[in-house]
C-alpha cells in the first residue's frame, strides 16, 4: 500500500478521533448534566457504546459518504483531494472545539470533501441529489428530535402528573436515562464513525486497492469505531457544559426524553443511510424537552449562536479545505 494511502487513512482515523471528542461530548452532555453519572464513567459508557454500535449498524452511511457527494465517476477524489478534505474537517473541528461549539462532524467532513473536489475540478463534480438529502436532514435531524422528544416529555408528564415523590420518581428515571445514554451513544457510533468508513473506502477505491462496487472491509469497521471510542475520553467539556446546562436546565426525566428521541433518530438514519448530524439531533432534542415547561426555559441566546454555528459548518469546512487542496498542488 502506497505511503500516500496510508497517510490519508491515518488522517481519517485521526478526523474520527476528533469526532469522538468533539461529537462525543453530546453523547454525555445530559446523563452528566442530570448527574446520573460522573463524567468519568459517563465518557466511559458512549466509549463502549460508540465502539459497540459496529455490531447493529451496517455501512450504507458510508457509502453515502463514499460515493453520493463527489461523483465517483469523475475520478476527482484522488489520495491528495481526500488529504485536503480532511485537512479541512478536522481544521473546522478544531475551531469550533475550541470555542465550545456543538457543531456537526458529520457536515464539517461533507464541506471539506466537496470544497477539495471543487478546487480540483469545479461544481460540476458535486453530486447534486446526494448534497441535496443531506442538507434536508440538516433541517429535518433536529425538527424530528425537538418533536419527539416533546411528545415523549409530555407522555411522561401526563403519566406521573399525580406522583407527589418526585425524589423518588427522579431515581427511577436515573436509571432509565443509563438505558437512553446507552441508546443515544450506540447510534451516535453507529451514524458518525461510518463517515470515516465512507472516507477510507475512498481513498481505497482510488488508490485502485479495492473495486468502485465494493463495500467497507471489516478492518475499516473495526479501525473506525476504535478510533471514535478512543476520542471519547478526551471529551469536550466547554462542549458538554453548552449542551447539558446553557441551552435549558436538565432533570432526568428531561435527561431521558432527550435521549431517547435522539436515539430513536440517529436509529432510523443511520439504518437509510442518510448522514446526520447527532449534535443537531440532540440540541434539537433538548430544546424539545425545555419548551415543555415554558418557552422561556429554553435560553434562546445561546441557541441561536448553536444555531449560527451549523449554519457556518460546511461553508467553514470547504473553505479551510479548498485552501488545503490548493497548498497540496502546489507542494506536489
Amino acid at each position: 500500500m502506497e505511503l500516500g494511502v496510508i497517510v490519508v487513512i491515518v488522517m481519517a482515523l485521526a478526523f474520527d478521533y476528533t469526532n469522538g471528542f468533539h461529537d462525543a461530548a453530546n453523547s454525555i452532555a445530559t446523563v452528566v448534566a442530570t448527574q446520573v453519572l460522573s463524567p468519568r464513567r459517563a465518557v466511559a459508557w458512549a466509549a463502549f457504546f460508540n465502539f459497540a454500535a459496529f455490531l447493529v449498524f451496517g455501512t450504507e452511511v458510508a457509502t453515502t459518504i463514499a460515493k453520493d457527494v463527489v461523483d465517483p465517476s469523475r475520478n476527482v477524489l484522488t489520495v491528495g483531494v481526500i488529504f485536503a478534505g480532511l485537512v479541512g474537517a478536522i481544521g473546522w473541528n478544531l475551531v469550533t472545539f475550541y470555542l465550545g461549539l456543538p457543531t456537526s462532524s458529520s457536515h464539517a467532513l461533507v464541506g471539506g470533501m466537496a470544497g477539495a473536489a471543487v478546487a480540483r475540478a469545479g461544481f460540476g463534480v458535486v453530486q447534486e441529489e446526494g448534497l441535496r438529502k443531506i442538507g434536508l436532514f440538516i433541517v429535518l435531524s433536529p425538527l424530528v428530535g425537538l418533536a419527539l422528544a416533546l411528545y415523549i416529555s409530555l407522555i411522561i408528564l401526563w403519566s406521573f402528573h399525580r406522583v407527589r415523590r418526585v425524589e423518588r420518581l427522579n431515581r427511577t428515571f436515573r436509571r432509565g436515562q443509563l438505558l437512553s445514554a446507552a441508546a443515544f451513544s450506540l447510534g451516535h457510533g453507529g451514524n458518525d464513525a461510518q463517515k470515516t468508513m465512507g472516507i477510507i473506502l475512498a481513498v481505497l477505491i482510488a488508490g485502485g486497492h479495492l473495486d468502485p462496487s465494493a463495500d467497507v472491509p471489516l478492518w475499516v469497521v473495526l479501525s473506525a469505531h476504535t478510533a471514535i471510542g478512543l476520542g471519547t475520553p478526551s471529551g469536550g467539556w466547554r462542549i458538554v457544559k453548552t449542551m447539558g446546562s446553557r441551552i435549558t436546565r436538565l432533570k432526568p426525566v428531561g435527561g431521558l426524553a432527550a435521549e431517547s428521541a435522539a436515539a430513536a433518530t440517529l436509529f432510523f438514519t443511520a439504518s437509510a443511510g442518510i448522514p446526520v448530524s447527532t449534535t443537531h439531533t440532540i440540541t434539537g432534542a433538548i430544546v424539545g424537552v425545555g419548551a415543555t415547561r415554558r418557552l422561556s426555559a429554553v435560553r434562546w441566546g445561546v441557541a441561536r449562536r448553536v444555531v449560527l454555528a451549523w449554519v457556518l459548518t460546511i461553508p467553514g469546512a470547504f473553505a479551510i479545505a479548498w485552501l488545503a487542496e490548493h497548498v497540496v498542488r502546489f507542494g506536489a
